[in-house]
């Protein structure tokens, strides 16, 4: 796809022709690292990285929205570069055309990663698909620019679309770089805490447990879910973290994805009163 839109560029000298083919050398690029991160990711924990590797997920969606939003601002400036030397345009439909077969081939290849990213929660994967999808979206609309161009005629059409196209993934790579930093910070999301808090309801109605203190945090591909499970005082050690443990081993089965379960076990007469007088300093309770 790389080679079609260069051979598209350099037969017809287009600034929105320029704009796709710079964004597909950033994918090419981001791509590389992301493949990187995804081996890496699946590497499992050691003495040295006993929480594993996972997280590398957050800085491959960074990285490529970072390279996405310099390649974005360089595009701005080559397209106002060109408009002000003046447009030479040649080729125009051949040129076209190689790029619509190359946008509708990353239409579908951007479609199936988001798929298989969303079906295997891999951040890596989404993000990918995201970015392959952005650049289909940039080919159909660098091809309708152009289609204006050869029907009317009026040639700053050109680099209008590059500049329209710029702003749009400097808006998409703006959002991985978002999302890459929120996931970094631990970023609590209302909808996956809201779906863990119904799920744990129903679990610990069905065993007989109280909860409180829950928190959850994602690696970009699990949830690690901490949550502090209250019992009568008289409840045997053993039997208490066989309830533990049956909800740790269910929550992940009815959330319906990856997830490492960490429980804390309290006493329910006197819960309150350990954590005000200090000697559980979480500050959860």
């Amino acid at each position: 796809m790389l080679v079609g839109k260069t051979a598209a560029y350099f037969m017809t000298g287009s600034a929105a022709i320029l704009s796709d083919f710079a964004e597909s050398v950033v994918h090419v690029i981001a791509v590389a690292f992301a493949a990187f991160s995804l081996r890496l990711s699946t590497k499992p924990a050691g003495p040295t990285f006993p929480y594993g590797y996972e997280r590398i997920t957050f800085f491959s969606a960074g990285f490529e929205g970072a390279m996405i939003v310099v390649a974005a601002l360089w595009i701005l400036v080559e397209a106002i570069a060109k408009w002000i030397a003046g447009l030479q345009l040649e080729h125009l439909g051949a040129g076209t055309l190689l790029l619509l077969a190359a946008g509708t081939l990353n239409g579908w290849l951007g479609w199936y990663l988001l798929r298989v990213g969303k079906r295997t929660h891999s951040l890596i994967l989404e993000a990918d698909g995201k970015h392959v999808l952005t650049d289909c979206i940039t080919s159909f609309a660098v091809v309708a620019g152009l289609g204006l161009v050869l029907i009317t005629g009026w040639k700053p059409f050109d680099p209008l679309i590059a500049i329209a196209v710029a702003v749009n993934i400097l808006w998409s790579g703006g959002r991985l770089a978002w999302r890459s930093a929120v996931g970094l910070l631990d970023y609590s999301d209302p909808e996956t805490d809201q779906q863990i808090r119904e799920k744990l309801d129903a679990i610990c109605h069905e065993l007989g447990v109280h909860y409180h203190g829950v928190r959850c945090r994602t690696t970009g591909y699990r949830n690690l879910i901490e949550v502090h499970l209250l019992f009568p005082q008289a409840t045997a050690v053993g039997e208490a973290h066989r309830l533990a443990t049956a909800l740790e081993e269910r929550l992940p089965v009815e959330l319906g994805r990856p997830a490492e379960v960490i429980t804390h076990l309290e006493s329910l007469e006197d819960h309150e009163h350990v954590h005000s007088t200090g000697h559980v300093t979480d500050g959860t309770g």
